[in-house]
C-alpha cells in the first residue's frame, strides 16, 4: 500500500496543480516554486526540476503572478488574457504536472503530463473563458472582476490543497471538471 501511495500522491499533486493552472496560469507555478524553495511541500520535485525552487524562478513566477492577477481585474483586458490563457495554461499544466511526478519513468511522466496535466488545465481554462464571455454579456463586464476573484481564490485553494491534501485536491478537480462539462453541455444545448 505504501508503494502505491508513493506513486499515486505525486500524480494527484501534479494533476491538481495542473488544474489550478487552468484557473490562473502562474499562481500554481509560484506556489510550487515557493514551497520548493523553502522545502515546505514535503513531496519534492522530479529530478531536473530543481530550478523551479531557485530564486530566479521564484521571482519570475512571483512577478508573473502579480501581473496576471492585476490584469484579470480589468474588464475587457481579461478577455485578451483569455485568448492567451488556454494555450499557456496547457503548457503550464504540463510543466507543473511533470515536475511533480517524481519517480515515474520519463515516457509515462511526459505522456501523463501532456494528456492529464495539459488537458485538464486547458479544459478548465476554456471553461473559465466561456464563463467570462457569459459574464460580459450579462453584466457588461461589471461582473468579471468578481469572477476573476473567484478564479484566483480557486487556484490558490487548489494549489495549496494539492501540496498538503492531494486526495482532497483531486476530488475538487473532479468536481470542477464535472461543472465545466455541465456548463459546456448547457451551452451546446442552447445553440
Amino acid at each position: 500500500m505504501e508503494n502505491v501511495a508513493h506513486y499515486i500522491l505525486p500524480i494527484l499533486l501534479g494533476i491538481s496543480l495542473a488544474a489550478a493552472c487552468g484557473l490562473r496560469v502562474f499562481l500554481p507555478l509560484f506556489i510550487t516554486s515557493l514551497l520548493t524553495h523553502f522545502d515546505l511541500g514535503g513531496v519534492g520535485l522530479r529530478e531536473g526540476f530543481g530550478w523551479m525552487g531557485e530564486w530566479p524562478a521564484l521571482i519570475a513566477f512571483g512577478v508573473a503572478t502579480v501581473l496576471e492577477l492585476l490584469a484579470y481585474s480589468v474588464p475587457f483586458l481579461d478577455h485578451l488574457l483569455d485568448s492567451l490563457a488556454v494555450p499557456m495554461a496547457s503548457i503550464a499544466g504540463t510543466l507543473v504536472a511533470a515536475s511533480a511526478f517524481v519517480d515515474t519513468p520519463p515516457l509515462f511522466t511526459w505522456s501523463l503530463a501532456l494528456i492529464a496535466g495539459g488537458g485538464v488545465a486547458g479544459l478548465i481554462s476554456a471553461g473559465t473563458a466561456a464563463t467570462r464571455v457569459a459574464s460580459t454579456t450579462t453584466t457588461a463586464g461589471l461582473g468579471n472582476p468578481l469572477f476573476a476573484l473567484l478564479e484566483t481564490g480557486g487556484s490558490l485553494l487548489l494549489s495549496v490543497l494539492a501540496w498538503f491534501l492531494p486526495v482532497v485536491a483531486a476530488l475538487l478537480v473532479i468536481a470542477t471538471l464535472w461543472l465545466v462539462w455541465r456548463f459546456w453541455r448547457g451551452v451546446r444545448g442552447t445553440h
